[in-house]
């Protein structure tokens, strides 16, 4: 079987990338970050979540993007709370991480080369096009001619690395869907920016109010 690194957060984007990873036949090496995000009961499930959907290890790495603050998730900033579609569809979030996905990325691209693996995977997806500017096509092209670029195996041409994004075009409810489809257990995984410490979602974060309207749109119950 061919080796990938998949990103894990315990939400349900990426348990979902890493069941389609699984689907499509890779032995699965799932990363998580501990990246002082006040929502850190997500480590939890994505351990569980590797165990349940058959990922071959669940490495979590310690960043401390803290020390930059600048997002309402790293700093003592207050997550938005009861914003209508059309706000949350305006700007960039202040729960925005600064370069997040591209430190995520790097730290995933470091890993696949020590298993000689030349893939990777991230659920970025169409729902954050607009407000989060490093879940963009664009931006997963860029990396991936970077990665082609900066590694001892792209510049022997031994491996060619391709990052996968299979929700890159779905809606919500289409996540809601695939993954009800592959048999990721929905109701484990956390979404919400504001979680309790056991993990209870708050409900009017933005996350919270995007999981719900698709898991309405699909007609699936969130559990």
């Amino acid at each position: 079987m061919k080796r990938a690194v998949v990103l894990l957060s315990g939400g349900l984007d990426s348990a979902t990338v890493l069941a389609w990873m699984r689907r499509e036949g890779f032995a699965c090496h799932a990363l998580s970050f501990r990246y002082g995000q006040r929502h850190s009961v997500e480590l939890a499930r994505a351990a569980e979540l590797a165990r349940a959907l058959g990922a071959v290890e669940h490495k979590v790495t310690e960043i401390d993007l803290r020390a930059f603050g600048g997002s309402a998730l790293t700093a003592d900033i207050a997550v938005p709370k009861d914003r209508d579609e059309s706000a949350i569809a305006h700007g960039v979030p202040v729960t925005y991480v600064p370069a997040r996905n591209t430190i995520f990325l790097a730290f995933a691209l470091a890993y696949a080369e020590t298993l000689g693996a030349s893939d990777l995977a991230i659920g970025v997806n169409a729902i954050d096009f607009s407000g989060y500017p490093d879940c963009r096509p664009e931006f997963i092209a860029a990396f991936e001619h970077l990665a082609n670029l900066a590694t001892k195996a792209g510049a022997e041409g031994s491996s060619r690395f391709r990052i996968h994004t299979p929700l890159q075009e779905l809606s919500k409810a289409g996540i809601v869907r695939l993954a009800c489809e592959l048999g990721v257990p929905v109701g484990r995984t956390v979404s919400c920016y504001d979680p309790s410490p056991e993990g209870t979602p708050c409900g009017r974060c933005d996350a919270c109010i995007l999981r719900r309207k698709g898991f309405v749109e699909a007609g699936v119950d969130d559990i």
